[in-house]
């Protein structure tokens, strides 16, 4: 992982925003770039253990979703969510970097909730 270009004041808001939305069901939340990778939140019970790289190299592929799903009859992307056994992972990306937030099982309208919070603190802050 590489440092990070985000202040600690951008590492704050994304992580509040996140928290905010979801509360204790919140796992991790991850920032990246096409060359960065950060962790900004992970849950004291749980093990950093994950391949936070590998991760961040599947949710990359959404810079060129963005590109690929513009002007479609569905209209701009807007975010994803991962389904799995134990929890959903929802990737927002903003122009050039994004952030992937893990959580508990959780309403699925939350979703679309802790997309628009966390797109308004990416749209605020540079990128790499």
């Amino acid at each position: 992982m590489s440092s990070s270009s985000l202040s600690a004041d951008e590492r704050t808001e994304l992580t509040s925003a996140a928290r905010t939305v979801v509360g204790d069901e919140l796992r991790s939340i991850t920032y990246f770039s096409e060359d960065e990778v950060e962790q900004l939140y992970l849950r004291g019970d749980l093990e950093a253990d994950a391949d936070l790289v590998g991760f961040a190299d599947t949710e990359r592929l959404g810079f060129r979703s963005q590109m690929a799903y513009r002007n479609t009859e569905l209209g701009s992307y807007q975010f994803t969510i991962r389904v799995f056994e134990a929890g959903y992972l929802t990737r927002v990306i903003g122009g050039d970097h994004g952030t992937f937030v893990t959580t508990d099982a959780m309403a699925r309208d939350r979703f679309e909730e802790l997309a628009a919070a966390l797109q308004g603190v990416l749209e605020e802050v540079d990128g790499p």
